[in-house]
C-alpha cells in the first residue's frame, strides 16, 4: 500500500509518500495508525481533520471513515487548498 501526502501534509510527513510493505487490509482506524507510525501523531491528527479529503486509487471518497484499503492500493491525503 502506498500512502501519498499532498501540500502541507507532505511537509508534516517529511516526504511525499510512504510504501507500506504487507500492510494487509485496513479500515480507517488502521490507516490512521499506519500514518502515525510513518509521520507521527501530528500527521495522523491532520489527516483526520474534517477538511482533509482521501482518495483511494485516484477516486475521492465521500466518507473517508468507511475506507477499506488493502495491499496494492494508493491512498492519497488531500488537504484543503488556499489561494489568493
Amino acid at each position: 500500500m502506498k500512502l501519498v501526502f499532498l501540500g502541507k501534509l507532505a511537509d508534516l510527513a517529511g516526504r511525499d509518500e510512504y510504501d507500506l510493505a504487507a500492510a494487509g487490509r485496513c479500515d480507517w482506524q488502521g490507516l490512521k495508525a499506519h500514518v502515525a507510525v510513518c509521520g507521527g501523531d501530528l500527521l495522523a491528527e491532520a489527516v483526520a481533520a474534517d477538511n482533509v479529503r482521501v482518495a483511494r486509487n485516484g477516486t475521492l471518497l465521500d466518507d473517508k471513515s468507511a475506507i477499506e484499503a488493502e495491499d496494492g492500493d494508493e491512498i492519497a491525503f488531500l488537504p484543503p487548498v488556499s489561494g489568493g
